[in-house]
């Protein structure tokens, strides 16, 4: 199930949303131009290892370009393919703007950057002596999308899902699709918590729950929660 679009249009402009997209873009033409090798060293260096960040391990130190506190930070605009990214960027367009709209710039800038140190925490917590790094936007996004489930969980969502050989396209409640992407975490989590790999599940919860509790501080006073959205149907 990928989402397409929304019927939520926003009566702000959409700046740090547009600003991190285009970050995590630039970020991994970086990491691109460095070939194959500077490629894999970058995501080393500037991914969060947890058993690094808790120090229980050390990079080599040409690899310890930076304190692995600062990594929280950097991991977040780092990614490991161009489906990786593109995914990233789809989520982040199409619920990020409308949960700028509700928080404003700034304040929505701060939220986006806790739930990604939060999303760092509930993987490190889960797996505190990996010493795979770990990069992405995800975490912070799956934040993102915590929030909207609760600022607008009635809008609707243009869905593309796969049936087999067909693509078909329907439009869902926000909260129904939401929901049932927390709920794909989650089971996801469980049945992959014997491998030693890819992807970062408990990163995902642990942002989605953080984007969940801060947007009730965080959001503009006059900003309800559970609204329909500024174009969503009665």
């Amino acid at each position: 199930m990928i989402p397409l679009h929304d019927d939520n249009p926003t009566r702000l402009f959409p700046l740090f949303t547009l600003l991190l997209i285009a970050a995590c873009i630039l970020a991994y033409l970086w990491q691109r131009s460095l070939g194959p090798q500077g490629f894999n060293a970058v995501v080393i260096s500037l991914g969060v290892i947890p058993a690094v960040l808790l120090d229980k391990a050390q990079l080599p130190a040409e690899l310890a370009l930076i304190p692995a506190e600062a990594t929280v930070f950097t991991s977040m605009f780092l990614h490991g393919g161009i489906m990786h990214l593109a995914g990233n960027i789809l989520y982040l367009w199409i619920f990020g703007n409308n949960v700028e709209d509700a928080m404003g710039h700034l304040r929505f800038l701060l939220f986006y950057l806790l739930c990604g140190v939060a999303a760092v925490a509930g993987q490190t917590l889960q797996n505190p002596d990996s010493q795979l790094p770990m990069v992405g936007a995800s975490g912070a996004i799956s934040g993102v999308l915590g929030a909207y489930l609760l600022l607008y969980p009635r809008a609707r969502v243009l869905v593309l899902i796969p049936l087999g050989f067909f693509l078909q396209v329907i439009r869902m409640p926000a909260g129904l699709v939401l929901a049932l992407w927390f709920l794909l975490q989650i089971v996801s989590s469980l049945l992959t918590q014997s491998e030693g790999g890819g992807v970062a599940w408990f990163a995902h919860i642990g942002g989605f729950i953080a984007g969940m509790v801060l947007v009730l501080f965080m959001k503009k006073r006059h900003v309800p929660l559970f609204h329909r959205g500024h174009g969503s149907r009665r």
